[in-house]
């Protein structure tokens, strides 16, 4: 196959004194010998160069490619052509598919994949499409469920108008056919009036989607962030050959708010935050999917393009400060029949819908997905139950339903009050505990005859313990330690027994914590009484014992306020967290219980007398005190 780079930009933008856009530099070497390369790699060997700006320069320093073991011929266009134009010179010269890149776009992706898809089916012409970070100002493409191209989109867009972050990347294989669409000697650009014109010519156009590293320089800040992620080694990292870890987004209620049955494009309104969270999975090596159910098709309130029409309305959304999704999967189907207006077409059975994991099996499968690294975040037990089943970390939010649905019984690893905390936690927060994860490892290890190891973690209500402990328990778990969990919440008093003057030793049944303590590491059976956070209650009673495991972690406000679960420590643990953190969290963790804001607030100031002075002075007997 042969190659022709496109590379007749100026960079007026760049502002690139006697240097053609295409021989910008990065990481030492310019941008077309980083194409080159790439080229190469994938046995292209046979290469043309169109330019124009400062073409000598091009020319002088590769020549004709003879020490870089490739053939290079270079054409100079006598006035500028646009990419198309500059491609009609080559009618003569090629006869078979060839690949086309823009000189001013740096990129690392598996030319061997994009080929392979080229060549399952027919097509004029196969581009390369991926979501950016500025589709605002960027050629973007609709596509079908085959990938064919249905519309283009050039730059400037339209007022109002609501579009699929899909951006054409300037990257193309094309048959021969294109030539006689191209005017002789006229300027004219593919994504501008050649694309448009083959539509109009009933021709297929498909679309190659991609997550790899495909970036224009057309700016300085481009081209200082994409030297930066070169320099990173993040450019190499994202080909698709390399597995990249995943975080999959639920959409109603995490991402954006929990209408129900959402079937108008009006309604759809971005969760606060939300883009930002999305924007710092981008910034990550993360890749970023919406996986959701849409049953409102099945019940016909609304058809396939609208939902369409909803994403590209969300997609726009998230365009416009910048973020951006990888790819959306939904689910039309709903499997229960016979309801009075249905669209019969899409009450059937499937694999797709959630619980089911097709949709997540689908995106692993078409990026290469590192299942073991992913994540999945969701507000409801169903999308809990998805991301267990999918083999995924799972995350509740207590945005729109936050797991109230009860649809299933299932535990999230983690739990946090919205998606930036969760998406934050995941990239940066969860790292912040390593230091203090690894003192109580180097613990267990020196005490390696005590047996079990007892942990007991205390801290303020909200101040981020269970977090802690469930980080914990995972690695200690990793390293083969058999551990089991125990949460002193179980020992609270319902909401409806307690009385005003109760403080938090009352609230906390501290002789009978002591006593099934003792009772445990007797290796007698205690019954537990389930606490349940939101009805504030006892929700069931288990039996519950020590199963000779090697570490017994305490979980607990009071852990360390309890004279008997201090004594029987093998390490004790304080969580400590900035109060005005601490007091935001509280407001949002009794919020998502439905009381009052007055109430609240009554709670929040009764437990800064009853329950805070207590528990701080317990920050004396810990170990070591983790300070978040």
């Amino acid at each position: 196959m042969k190659l022709a780079i496109v590379a007749g930009g100026k960079g007026t933008r760049l502002v690139l004194k006697d240097t053609p856009k295409p021989m910008a530099q990065i990481g030492g070497k310019p941008i077309l010998g980083h194409q080159i390369n790439a080229a190469k790699e994938y046995g292209i060997n046979d290469i043309y160069i169109l330019s124009g700006h400062l073409a000598n320069s091009i020319e002088d320093y590769f020549g004709d490619g003879s020490t870089l073991g490739i053939k290079i011929t270079h054409i100079i266009e006598k006035y500028p052509l646009g990419t198309a134009g500059a491609i009609k010179q080559l009618e003569n010269k090629i006869s078979e598919r060839f690949i086309v890149f823009y000189g001013d776009v740096f990129f690392d992706m598996d030319l061997k994949s994009f080929i392979e898809f080229d060549n399952r089916s027919y097509s004029i012409a196969t581009l390369v499409g991926h979501p950016n970070d500025h589709p605002y100002d960027s050629d973007l493409v609709q596509i079908d469920v085959e990938n064919i191209v249905t519309e283009f989109h050039s730059k400037p867009h339209k007022e109002n108008a609501y579009y699929r972050n899909l951006v054409n990347a300037g990257i193309y294989i094309l048959s021969p056919e294109v030539f006689k669409y191209i005017p002789e000697n006229k300027p004219t650009d593919f994504g501008k009036d050649i694309f448009p014109l083959l539509l109009k010519s009933r021709t297929i156009i498909r679309a190659y989607k991609t997550a790899e590293y495909i970036k224009d320089i057309g700016t300085v800040d481009r081209l200082k962030k994409v030297s930066a992620d070169f320099i990173s080694g993040r450019v190499g990292r994202w080909v698709k050959t390399n597995k990249r870890p995943g975080i999959f987004l639920d959409r109603d209620g995490t991402l954006i708010e929990d209408i129900d049955l959402l079937h108008r494009v009006d309604d759809l309104k971005l969760l606060p935050h939300a883009d930002r969270a999305v924007k710092q999975i981008n910034e990550s090596d993360f890749l970023c999917f919406l996986i959701t159910n849409q049953p409102v098709v099945a019940r016909n309130l609304c058809d396939m393009p609208v939902i369409k029409q909803i994403h590209n309305k969300l997609e726009t959304l998230l365009g416009k400060t910048g973020a951006y999704l990888n790819d959306i999967y939904f689910c039309p189907h709903h499997p229960d029949k016979g309801y009075p207006g249905e669209n019969k077409e899409f009450k059937i059975g499937c694999d797709c819908r959630k619980p089911k994991t097709g949709m997540i099996e689908k995106a692993v499968k078409e990026y290469n997905v590192d299942v073991e690294s992913s994540w999945f975040i969701g507000d409801t037990t169903t999308d809990i139950q998805t991301g267990i089943i999918a083999g995924l970390q799972t995350i509740l939010v207590r945005t729109g339903k936050g797991g109230k649905d009860r649809k299933f019984h299932c535990i999230p690893d983690f739990v946090f009050d919205n998606l930036e905390e969760a998406v934050d936690f995941i990239l940066e927060g969860r790292h912040k505990y390593n230091f203090y994860i690894e003192k109580v490892v180097d613990c267990i290890k020196k005490d390696k005859n005590r047996s079990p190891f007892i942990i007991s973690i205390a801290g303020l209500a909200r101040s981020g313990k269970s977090t802690f402990v469930k980080l914990l328990k995972q690695i200690l778990q990793k390293n083969g330690v058999k551990i089991q969990v125990i949460s002193l919440d179980n020992w609270l008093v319902g909401v409806d027994e307690r009385t005003d003057h109760m403080t938090v030793r009352e609230r906390y049944k501290y002789d009978e914590i002591e006593n099934d303590m003792r009772r445990l590491l007797n290796q007698e059976n205690i019954l537990l009484k389930t606490y349940d956070a939101y009805s504030r209650s006892i929700a069931s009673e288990e039996s519950f014992s020590f199963n000779n495991s090697k570490c017994l972690i305490i979980d607990g406000v009071s852990a360390l306020d309890i004279t008997g679960l201090r004594n029987i420590s093998g390490i004790k643990v304080y969580v400590d967290i900035d109060e005005n953190v601490r007091k935001k969290r509280f407001f949002s963790f009794y919020k998502w219980k439905d009381l009052p804001e007055e109430q609240i607030e009554y709670l929040y100031f009764k437990r800064l007398s009853d329950e805070v002075p207590f528990i701080r002075e317990s920050r004396k007997y810990a170990d070591f005190i983790l300070k978040l």
